[in-house]
């Protein structure tokens, strides 16, 4: 039951990521003048959908705080990892991002590095 709470950190956390990428990406680029980027930054922190992502990312933190109560960190931190792993599939899925080779080593580093460091 314990590692629910890393699963819901992670789970939180790539939910944050994706939601800002999604409107961030639909606010546009950002503009060159001082005012227009203040008003810029201003209306995505006034987006419903980026306070959830900003909300999730708070929900994560006390859900880590919770997770550090039951594991050393130096055992549940590499889990932390498959944030990377989630946000790749997804930003491919959701976004259309480029898929290489490189990448998919990587990931797969990624996993392998998280099984062996989960052993105990």
């Amino acid at each position: 039951m314990s590692y629910i709470y890393i699963v819901l950190t992670i789970i939180l956390t790539v939910y944050g990521q994706i939601v800002l990428k999604w409107q961030v990406s639909n606010a546009g680029g950002l503009p060159v003048g001082q005012m227009d980027k203040a008003r810029f930054i201003a209306n995505l922190l006034l987006n419903l959908w980026v306070i959830s992502a900003f909300l999730a990312a708070f929900l994560a933190s006390i859900s880590w705080m919770a997770a550090m109560t039951k594991f050393q960190l130096n055992y549940a931190y590499p889990f932390m990892s498959l944030n990377f792993v989630f946000v790749f599939a997804l930003s491919a899925f959701i976004f259309n991002e480029p898929i290489s080779l490189p990448r998919i080593i990587g990931l797969g580093l990624i996993v392998l590095g998280v099984i062996i460091g989960s052993l105990k």
